[in-house]
């Protein structure tokens, strides 16, 4: 049931992950964020997505009223804004850190690809959600793992140009 709560908790975080490649279809404007500190990858329209779909889930979310959330069902836009934020934040902290240490975009770095969208989540969120090590372990173990699949399935259908 715990896991279950996290997964829950976090539903919003990963799906923000997810959205930003979903932009590179738009033809529209679409600038990156920095072309120099993130890369030409990271873009305006892919960040602000990320926070959108964010928000949208938990607004789904509240209005599901799951008894076993751990976010009351009046905070959800304070929820999908800190958990859109925080993923895109977290996954654009670690894209600057990749460009100083020029490691190229694409190019694999184990754990931070797996878990800089988790963890800017999960800073995002601890100002509405309290949570044990055991639970911050359980769900970064979880969405380590989870990552992995999901990129190679994206990777194998064409969504993606790499595997991670």
């Amino acid at each position: 049931m715990r896991l279950a709560q996290l997964l829950y908790l976090m539903l919003p975080v990963y799906l923000a992950n997810m959205a930003p490649p979903f932009v590179k279809f738009w033809h529209g404007w679409n600038p990156p964020i920095s072309d120099r500190l993130l890369g030409s990858h990271k873009t305006v329209l892919g960040f602000a997505a990320g926070i959108a779909v964010a928000v949208a889930v938990a607004f789904i979310q509240s209005r599901l009223r799951w008894e076993a959330s751990l976010v009351s069902p009046d905070d959800w836009l304070t929820a999908g804004i800190a958990a859109g934020f925080g993923a895109m934040a977290g996954d654009s902290l670690k894209s600057l850190f990749k460009r100083r240490l020029r490691i190229a975009p694409g190019q694999r770095w184990i754990p931070f690809d797996q878990l800089d969208f988790i963890l800017g989540g999960l800073a995002a969120l601890s100002f509405l959600v309290r949570l044990g090590w055991v639970d911050i372990a359980l769900i970064c173990a979880v969405s380590f793992v989870g990552d992995i699949l999901v990129n190679q399935f994206s990777f194998y259908i064409g969504m993606k140009e790499t595997r991670w």
